[in-house]
């Protein structure tokens, strides 16, 4: 069973471990980068885990929490998800489907009409996630902002 809870102020330091695991372990996959990342103070943890727009799950094998995803509103109508991540050890558990549902859900409650994502083109265990969770591939594409050798492609979930 997979438990999906936002964020609060006291998650800082499992937000900030989880997220710079996922930079350092994946880097081809986000817009950001371990480096980037690395010194931002606490307040800026503080913050993030406080705002309301991030999700860890947990599962009972794996003591820390087992992924991460978040979700900020572009417009009135679409919701992005982001910041996609699950440790190596609790992937094939469920725990990417539940924290796209709680994002989903989420975005819902928010007003959002669909959800929209970047993923890497090369990112296959991530494209065939998104694609299990209904999300349709569109015509959008741009360079990865932290190595723009690699394409992303836009994706979108009707909500």
């Amino acid at each position: 069973m997979v438990l999906v809870r936002e964020t609060v102020d006291d998650d800082w330091q499992a937000l900030r471990d989880i997220r710079l695991e996922a930079l350092r372990n994946a880097p081809e996959a986000f817009a950001s980068s371990y480096e980037r990342e690395l010194d931002r103070p606490e307040a800026h943890w503080r913050e993030r885990s406080a705002r309301g727009n991030t999700f860890l799950a947990f599962i009972a094998e794996v003591s820390a929490p087992a992924g991460l995803a978040g979700g900020y509103q572009e417009d009135p109508d679409t919701m992005h998800l982001v910041s996609m991540y699950v440790r190596p050890e609790a992937r094939g558990r469920g725990v990417g489907e539940a924290l796209v549902a709680a994002v989903a859900q989420w975005a819902k409650a928010n007003g959002a009409t669909s959800l929209h994502l970047w993923v890497t083109e090369t990112n296959t265990p991530a494209r065939l996630l998104y694609d299990r969770c209904g999300f349709i591939p569109t015509a959008d594409r741009q360079p990865l902002p932290s190595n723009p050798t690699l394409s992303e492609l836009a994706m979108t979930l009707p909500l």
